[in-house]
Order: C-alpha cells, then structure tokens, then sequence
C-alpha cells in the first residue's frame, strides 16, 4: 500500500498539462512538461512526487476542467530527447503513475498554500511546473489516491523502461 508521508529530500511538484496530453504521458510512463522544455524536468529528482493539474480537457481549445489529473512518482536519473516529429523534440522523464481520481481544485483552493485567500489564484501555475509544500501535496494526494485502487501495482510503463535500461529500482 502507498503511504504519503513526510521524507527526507523528497520534493514536490505540480505540473500544469492539458488531460489529453495526461492521459498520453501516464500510458507511457513518462512526464513532458513546459511545451517539452528540459529544465522543469532536470530540477525533479528520483523518488519526487509529481501531481498534474489539467487546466482544460485539450490544449488551447478544449473545455474547461480545473483538475488534478494524474499523481505519480520520478523513476530514474534519465531526461531524455524523444522524437515526436522532425520539427519537434520535446524532452521527457520517467515516471510511475498511480491509478487516480479527478480532483477538482475549487474545492482545495482555501486549504493550498499557493491559492489560499488569492482570487488570482492561477497566475502561481502560469508558468507550468511548481513546486509545492508537503503539506499541499498530501492534501491533493489523500483525494486522489483510493486505498483498494493503489494497492494495485499501478501503472509500470516508465518502471519497465528503467528497469531495461539501467538495472534494478533502487
């Protein structure tokens, strides 16, 4: 069973992705984060949480959503070019994703640290990676997160990948 407890040099991010574009990164264990740029990525370490927050259903276009989307955790030292075409070569980490709820954020906006007491509460995401208190974390985490559902081994894509890669999890 996953525990959400407090842990020595353990950080904690949101991610701001359109749910389309969740949905793609939790089916093959990865993150891609700021239109694909590195920097977001490298400051995240093995063993950090990452949660995502999925302002609209599509990118640009899409309806509005304002949700919690995917909650999982940095697999792997590895930040990585993938090729999505010959004009477009996002970077990406690996990630293990546990199976989740939505979580609509109107009903966490006056516990959070980044969005309590602020009507402008969206311009804290604006620049699609932040980091975030323990405390806010686990207040966004015990909502998504189902006792009978993360006893499950989740979703093993990225952890596959690593372990073909570079050895055994640690």
């Amino acid at each position: 069973m996953l525990r959400i407890e407090p842990e020595e040099n353990c950080r904690y991010w949101i991610g701001v992705v359109s749910a389309a574009h969740v949905k793609i990164g939790v089916e093959g264990g990865f993150a891609q984060l700021c239109h694909g740029k590195a920097a977001p990525l490298r400051r995240m370490r093995p063993g950090d949480w990452l949660i995502y927050y999925s302002p609209r259903t599509e990118l640009g276009k899409g309806e509005k959503l304002q949700a919690f989307t995917a909650i999982g955790r940095v697999v792997g030292d590895r930040v990585y070019e993938y090729p999505m075409s010959d004009s477009f070569v996002p970077f990406r980490r690996d990630i293990h994703y546990y199976p989740c709820r939505e979580v609509p954020i109107s009903g966490l906006l006056h516990r959070l640290s980044f969005t309590a007491g602020n009507p402008r509460w969206g311009y804290a995401l604006r620049f699609g990676h932040l980091e975030i208190e323990a405390a806010d974390f686990r207040a966004i985490a015990s909502l998504m997160l189902e006792d009978e559902v993360i006893a499950e081994p989740g979703y093993a894509a990225a952890e596959e990948r690593y372990r073909s890669d570079w050895g055994q999890l640690t």
